[in-house]
């Protein structure tokens, strides 16, 4: 290969072409696979097979992609949302998630990794999709079957480090650093000698999978990991280059981002200093949430555990945004009052948060079923974007644990070693499943027949009926309505949202093991009962809950809940006095032995 200046080198062979196998041979030693290689067929030590990316016929030339705040996203491991563990096996599966309600599908990391079983997250070969999983063409197929049933796909990149295991990247340039350091070692180069080839590498990769995969957005893997002293930061540089390919193609796409620091520069707008990319993971909604619900305050649950809090997290976005973080034991975060609720993302699971526990257990195997549909009916009356993690809906109970298939044994023992070091900081006394055992993956299989039969059921139907409040009610909508709490004491939580032409909901939730009667002032009207958590069609008792709320002029009313309990009104005639009942100065009477909010 000739060089051709900064960095590049060229040559041009006769005869090659799609299925050409082919490997880089660094300074006549190494055989190494090209780290821009659409396809790993044998794995990521072995040779680089050339793929054509105009050989698939599309189908979706009509597709334009969503705005972020019309997504319901479902986020999914494709290993194991399946038995087969295939692109191929998600397409028989998407007509129930349209059915549901979702409008996007979430992979996690789909980049080469070592051996048959990874979250994904240890990926080395950052442009060929895996081939256990059905590589370029599997990839592709699922992408256009999304599209022809109106589904976004986002896809889950990792851009903060590459896996240990195939990782040859440092052998060709400076693609890291000692000058900063990760949880995994030397950081990615963005701002050292050489990191402009780097730059390009990462934004070539992120442009890749919009142009040739019809990807509709991209989540950003830990990007408080991601270092960068430059001028103009790594961030705001990808998503600038993503947007103006959008704009070429004539398609919406998102750059989504999760982040530790709670840092509003990575979602405020590039006028006021920010990086101005599109949406934000809010761990601090779901920390707030789990740590009501489940009474956990290990680890980072620490530092939550009031309603006071979950509050804050449904109004302003960030819970800390400045103050003392007991678990950090320092300040943390910046304020994110002014930013749009719809630029958040919120979940109560995710692959993180479940799969990082010691057995990996979701909320149905912490949680009863009352609780389970109280949990989403806090994530789903969140004006922020909702994320469900595969199998959420129904109370799948099987866990969802961290495996790998390294193929080093060492490598796999301290990757063990390390993972129990983790585990140990919540104070969990389980055993830790060995990563490397495959019985760990294949517990982690979501078992999609439960969805069929009752409880399962049941809460499935509670989940399609919020997401169908969400579309068709003006005062639910992503993004409408910033919610008021009138009441977050005594473990009750009743919100309000408000749209901009007066169309209200009321959102009450009971955080008890007991029945309770909430007594507020609302609205002034007549309010009908959008839904009640303990209705029979989803598995509960029966309502206790009016279906009709008449507030007088003062907005008076009693609202009993079942224990666990979730219930949703929406103002169907204003009455006199609305204004006045509506004012900041309307707060919720005193509790007494009834339970009443205080």
């Amino acid at each position: 290969m000739a060089p051709t200046g900064c960095g590049w080198f060229q040559a041009a062979l006769s005869g090659a072409g799609p299925g050409t196998r082919y490997r880089f041979l660094l300074d006549g030693v190494h055989a190494r696979p090209d780290p821009m290689s659409r396809s790993q067929p044998d794995g990521v030590h072995e040779a680089s097979e050339i793929v054509d990316p105009s050989g698939f016929a599309w189908t979706d030339a009509g597709w334009r992609g969503a705005r972020l705040r019309d997504l319901v996203c479902y986020e999914i491991h494709v290993g194991t949302f399946t038995p087969e563990g295939t692109f191929a096996a998600i397409v028989s599966r998407v007509d129930d998630l349209r059915d549901l309600g979702i409008t996007a599908i979430e992979l996690m990391p789909v980049a080469s990794f070592p051996g048959a079983r990874n979250w994904g997250y240890d990926g080395v070969g950052l442009f060929a999709p895996q081939v256990t999983y059905g590589g370029p063409a599997g990839l592709r197929a699922v992408v256009d079957a999304c599209h022809a049933r109106g589904l976004a796909v986002i896809l889950d990149v990792v851009y903060n480090h590459l896996g240990p295991e195939g990782n040859y990247l440092a052998e060709f340039g400076p693609y890291f650093t000692a000058r900063h350091s990760t949880p995994w070692g030397d950081a990615v180069n963005f701002d050292g000698e050489g990191a402009e080839g780097v730059r390009e590498f990462v934004i070539a990769n992120a442009l890749y999978w919009i142009r040739e995969y019809h990807i509709d957005g991209l989540r950003l893997d830990a990007v408080d990991t991601m270092c960068d002293t430059s001028p103009v930061h790594i961030l705001r540089e990808v998503n600038d280059a993503v947007q103006r390919l959008a704009r070429r193609l004539g398609r919406r796409v998102s750059v989504v981002v999760e982040s530790d620091r709670n840092d509003r520069r990575v979602i405020a707008p590039v006028r006021s200093g920010g990086y101005g990319l599109a949406g934000h993971w809010n761990d601090d909604f779901h920390h707030a949430a789990h740590a009501v619900l489940t009474g956990e305050h290990a680890g980072y649950y620490r530092d939550f555990g009031t309603l006071e809090q979950l509050a804050k997290a449904y109004r302003d976005g960030f819970v800390y945004d400045g103050q003392y973080s007991p678990y950090r034991g320092r300040p943390h975060g910046t304020s994110s009052r002014d930013i749009p609720t719809d630029r958040f993302v919120v979940f109560i699971q995710n692959h993180d948060q479940v799969g990082n526990r010691a057995c990996g257990e979701r909320l149905a195997s912490l949680l009863s079923l009352e609780q389970c549909k109280l949990a989403a009916g806090l994530l789903l009356f969140s004006p922020a974007i909702p994320l469900l993690f595969m199998g959420e809906e129904y109370a799948e109970r099987a866990p969802f644990l961290y495996f790998t298939d390294f193929g080093d044994p060492t490598l796999g023992e301290a990757v063990g070693r390390g993972r129990r070091r983790e585990i140990a900081a919540f104070g969990w006394a389980a055993d830790v499943p060995d990563p490397q055992d495959p019985a760990t993956f294949l517990r982690s299989r979501v078992d999609w027949d439960l969805r069929c039969t009752p409880p399962h059921s049941q809460l499935r139907a509670y989940y399609r009926t919020l997401l169908t409040l969400r579309r068709r009610h003006p005062a639910l909508g992503t993004g409408v309505g910033r919610p008021t709490a009138l009441a977050a004491a005594d473990r009750l939580l009743v919100l309000q949202r408000r749209s901009r032409d007066g169309a209200t909901a009321l959102g009450v939730f009971n955080l008890d093991a007991a029945n309770r009667t909430v007594r507020l002032k609302i609205v002034p009207g007549t309010w009908g009962r959008l839904a009640d958590s303990a209705e029979e069609r989803f598995g509960g008792t029966g309502p206790t809950s009016p279906p009709m709320l008449l507030a007088g002029r003062t907005g008076d009313v009693e609202i009993p809940t079942p224990a666990w309990g979730a219930v949703l009104y929406g103002l169907e005639r204003a009455g006199r006095g609305a204004r006045a009942a509506s004012s900041p100065r309307s707060t919720p009477r005193g509790g007494n032995d009834r339970g009443q909010a205080a």
